[in-house]
């Protein structure tokens, strides 16, 4: 089998959680598009990178049905995988940068897929919700502490065309591509460009995503990763 890294991100402090992400870092090995679907689809993570160009960043990101022009958290993982300044996916060139144990990416909200961005009043209520039958996507969310730009979220895929199947361990896992996405850059890029303010999302059921929109419309979202194996 064609070799590759798997990492975690969007870890919580302790460095568990987050989101499991296939990174195949020679392209070249598996070029044809049906091929890497095929592969990400035998991979089963919620997303697998095949890496074009190493040097100029050049990435290409599938989920085991369907390919993404841009995705949150498989940008923050290859960006700390591969230390570089920026990655360039179909959707645009997406900036990057590492500080301290944090992994950032500077993406743009049109670049996101659609979500439903769903409030609460408590972050108890978020915590008690069901999963959804299927639907649309959904962003459950509450503040914990809004003063301090604190949040409690939930990601709900509710379609197995976005997700298919995750291998995800713990509580958020997806389950034949219905269930719940443990940690949501994409999500988590959209809820910030609607506040317009630095966020600290505690989703899932431990993860951690950072956030703080920029000038021009430009939010930078930034997490810890692992790397498994």
């Amino acid at each position: 089998m064609t070799d590759y890294d798997v990492l975690r991100v969007f870890c919580g402090p302790s460095g568990g959680y987050g989101n499991e992400l296939g990174v195949v870092r020679d392209g070249s090995l598996m070029p044809g598009r049906d091929e890497r679907q095929t592969f990400a689809a035998k991979l089963g993570f919620s997303e697998t990178v095949f890496v074009d160009d190493p040097e100029r960043g050049i990435i290409d990101i599938y989920t085991p049905t369907l390919r993404l022009p841009f995705a949150g958290h498989p940008c923050v993982g290859t960006a700390w995988l591969l230390d570089l300044p920026e990655l360039v996916t179909p959707a645009g060139v997406v900036g990057a940068r590492q500080d301290g144990e944090f992994s950032w990416i500077e993406a743009r909200p049109e670049w996101a897929p659609p979500r439903t961005l769903r409030q609460y009043a408590t972050a108890a209520e978020v915590d008690g919700l069901a999963v959804p039958p299927l639907g649309e996507w959904v962003y459950a969310w509450a503040w914990e502490d809004e003063s301090a730009g604190r949040i409690r979220a939930r990601g709900f895929p509710g379609r197995m065309d976005e997700r298919g199947v995750s291998r995800s361990s713990g509580a958020g896992a997806c389950t034949g591509g219905i269930g719940e996405d443990e940690a949501t850059g994409a999500a988590a890029l959209l809820l910030t460009a609607r506040l317009g303010r630095a966020l600290n999302i505690r989703q899932g059921a431990g993860s951690q995503i950072l956030t703080a929109p920029q000038p021009e419309g430009w939010v930078e979202v930034g997490g810890r990763v692992f790397l498994e194996r």
